[in-house]
């Protein structure tokens, strides 16, 4: 398929600025055997659950990652921790007037220094001087099209109340949107749920920028599953009760280790599973997510899940009843 095939206009005042108070949100549920909408808050998700429901979200905590600095002749450049190799040195994302040179030395404040030892990839391998500062001057990493400075709320809306373990650069949007005491609704209900983790990394969010989707290169990012989320999981398979994936993140985790394995095996992997339309889905049966960007992997995955044409009618609908788009925005179920 070709990249354009994905495009979608987008009013910029649909873009979602700041965070609702979660479960207020709205909600459009798809339902694929009908083809129909219908509009919702979130907080009625729950009368869409069963008992027996197997709820996967993934768990991984959103570190402060982005940093604002000067290089030496005090020209402003933009740091982007990718993933720590010791506390001292970390791949980055840099952003500046010019391309990064080896040992070009960034002033990101109160003495904190990076130096650019190498390129790697999409980015560079940096060091710091201190790496215990990381975490103190850090910003929440926000996306671009969010076009504010993040602030101190920033630090805990844009994490699930669920988040547990460090390690990504953006946050698992579709978990934004409950509440503990919605997660302790569900389970009174006898919705089932199980925590794994991948850290959001470059993988999720760098553009596709091949004309043929399928020429695109996913990049790898790490996961977990701990072995009560894999025990869980694998007794939902064999009694046929629906697997719930919240979000994107999940459903690539959980497809990835059922094509690779064929059940889930606790521990530690990477994945670069590049879901689009025609892609058979083994483990996952219902799809939380939120609106995501034209032309996005994870759009893609949502109209492979969806169905190509529903999925692309569900956004046309999206639009013309004004729903709040990425990561601050509403929700879509698709069953």
């Amino acid at each position: 398929m070709e990249l354009k095939e994905f495009h979608y206009d987008l009013p910029d005042e649909l873009i979602a600025q700041y965070p609702m108070e979660r479960g207020t949100e709205r909600l459009m549920v798809v339902e694929c055997g009908r083809g129909c909408f219908q509009h919702k808050i979130f907080s009625d998700l729950t009368d869409y659950l069963r008992a027996g429901d197997c709820l996967v979200l993934n768990d991984t905590r959103v570190i402060p990652a982005r940093f604002i600095g000067e290089k030496a002749t005090g020209g402003k450049v933009e740091l982007l921790l990718l993933k720590m190799h010791d506390p001292a040195r970390w791949d980055c994302l840099i952003k500046a007037a010019k391309p990064p040179r080896v040992g070009a030395a960034y002033h990101l404040g109160e003495g904190l220094i990076a130096t650019v030892e190498a390129k790697k990839d999409e980015g560079y391998q940096v060091a710091f001087n201190r790496p215990d500062l990381l975490s103190v001057l850090g910003e929440t990493p926000l996306p671009p099209y969010i076009h504010r400075t993040p602030d101190t709320k920033d630090r805990e809306t844009y994490q699930t109340v669920y988040a547990r373990h460090d390690g990504s650069i953006a946050a698992p949007t579709a978990g934004l949107h409950f509440t503990s005491d919605h997660l302790e609704r569900l389970k009174a209900k006898g919705v089932v749920l199980a925590f794994i983790t991948l850290h959001v990394g470059p993988g999720t969010f760098i553009p596709v920028r091949t004309e043929r989707i399928e020429d695109h290169r996913m990049l790898a990012e790490e996961f977990n599953i701990p072995d009560e989320a894999a025990v869980t999981i694998n007794h939902a398979l064999d009694e046929g009760r629906r697997i719930v994936a919240i979000g994107t993140t999940t459903a690539r985790v959980l497809e990835h280790i059922i094509v690779q394995k064929g059940r889930m095996i606790p521990g530690w992997g990477s994945s670069d599973l590049f879901i689009i339309p025609g892609f058979t889905f083994r483990c996952v049966s219902a799809l939380l997510t939120n609106f995501h960007l034209p032309c996005s992997t994870l759009f893609m995955l949502a109209t492979a899940f969806g169905g190509y044409d529903l999925i692309r009618a569900a956004y046309r609908e999206a639009i013309k009843k004004k729903y709040r788009f990425f990561s601050y925005g509403d929700a879509m179920l698709i069953l």
